[in-house]
């Protein structure tokens, strides 16, 4: 099996994948993408001060719990944007695993053209979504990811990484406004009854949720507009798709967003695994000297 992890700020997600010898079956590397591929998965809070041996029992109970042995896990691939628990999880993974994972970085095969000013700055959890996205939904495509920072990333219709836009986080924006006002407490982060707060709580919550609602929407107007520009009013609408730890809660109210994907990262990171999995190239038999 395949354990996939995305290592974000906030938390990170681990996916276990079944996996298939693609020389064996014949499949294409996006089969089994998705819930019939997908055996566990789970959302831990990323730590940069744990130890190798804290994640290591931690993952190791996370297994336990759904009755699956750390044995079963052949591949690992990574895509991490805290550089300080790379080292860290890559220990776990031969230590406790005895694999040695694959990240998600400059040089590793993705099939998807880059075509910013440096590629090598983009995260890695952005360009395996913008895989998945054109994968599953084709192009062109935006991706909205809603985490500690909301990303968007557009897809052409050709499978071309086009660029992207980040903003703070829903999350952010709230510690900002939590810390920085002195009689303001901290509320649960909700979609409110009403608009139109009538008590503090229901004020923030209005102007924390709306304010985001309006912050994604006119993002997404810019981008639409500006894509249009660029490829005629003929050019297909890009397909929108929301993902991250967030999206359920901002997705149903916005007016452009069409797909919500909570796995879309993990999947990113098995199409990106196919492409560059060690046994997937088999070497030919050499021709008998006559």
């Amino acid at each position: 099996m395949l354990l996939a992890l995305d290592v974000g700020n906030t938390n990170t997600v681990l996916g276990l994948y079944k996996i298939s010898d693609p020389a064996a079956d014949g499949k294409s590397p996006s089969a089994g993408l998705g819930a019939e591929g997908l055996v566990a998965h789970w959302r831990v809070s990323t730590h940069r001060t744990q130890t190798a041996d804290e994640y290591g029992v931690f993952f190791v109970n996370l297994f336990n719990l759904n009755g699956i042995s750390t044995s079963a896990v052949t591949h690992i691939i990574i895509s991490s944007v805290v550089p300080q628990v790379d080292s860290t999880l890559k220990s776990v993974c031969e230590t406790y695993f005895k694999v040695q994972p694959i990240f998600v970085e400059p040089g590793i095969r993705t099939g998807m053209p880059v075509l910013v000013d440096n590629p090598a700055e983009l995260g890695a959890d952005r360009l395996v979504n913008a895989i998945a996205a054109f994968e599953k939904y084709g192009g062109p495509a935006i991706v909205v990811d809603f985490g500690t920072a909301t990303t968007f990333d557009l897809v052409s219709a050709k499978g071309e990484y086009l660029g992207g836009i980040i903003s703070p986080g829903l999350g952010i924006s709230a510690d900002a406004l939590f810390s920085k006002a002195a009689r303001l407490g901290r509320v649960d982060i909700r979609r409110p009854a009403r608009v139109i707060g009538t008590n503090t709580v229901s004020h923030i919550q209005s102007g924390l949720y709306y304010g985001y609602i309006g912050l994604t929407d006119g993002i997404l107007d810019r981008i639409l507009a500006e894509y249009l520009a660029d490829n005629g009013p003929s050019a297909p609408t890009p397909k929108i798709i929301a993902t991250g730890g967030l999206a359920s809660l901002i997705a149903p109210d916005s007016k452009h967003i069409d797909l919500q994907d909570d796995m879309l990262t993990l999947d990113g990171l098995r199409l990106v695994f196919e492409r560059n999995r060690p046994d997937a190239v088999r070497p030919r038999p050499r021709a008998k000297i006559r």
